[in-house]
């Protein structure tokens, strides 16, 4: 932990883990916003656009920023139903930063007049703010 393998290096490729930041402090919510979210359609292979809202409860770490973007760009090459990708990064941020609780909402660009929006719950319900 503290130990960045991104932050502050250039990056030209993708990545399949965040850098993570030692947290001591109380229960706080962090609202990490990505408003250019790409990934591919499994069935057409068309780009897919959204935004992610990625908002958790710290237990004993937070995720440095670069690290998550470089994270998330690993999904621009990637197949996948919106549903299934949402899920996938709520298991892999839960996985790596083992937070007390948290959301990914993933809202996608209309696609034949329908807007897909897919929300992945990990952890404690107790932490979720309200």
């Amino acid at each position: 932990m503290d130990e960045f393998r991104y932050l502050g290096k250039p990056a030209n490729q993708p990545t399949d883990s965040v850098d993570l930041i030692a947290w001591t402090g109380e229960p706080i919510t962090v609202r990490l916003d990505c408003s250019e979210f790409s990934s591919l359609c499994p069935v057409t292979n068309q780009p897919d656009y959204g935004t992610l809202v990625i908002e958790y409860v710290p237990d004993k770490c937070l995720a440095e920023t670069k690290s998550l973007k470089l994270y998330l760009w690993k999904y621009r090459d990637q197949k996948g139903f919106n549903e299934v990708l949402v899920d996938a990064i709520a298991g892999d941020l839960y996985r790596q930063i083992k937070p007390r609780w948290l959301q990914v909402v993933g809202t996608f660009n209309p696609r034949g007049g329908i807007r897909v929006t897919a929300t992945a719950r990990r952890g404690s319900e107790e932490y979720k703010p309200s």
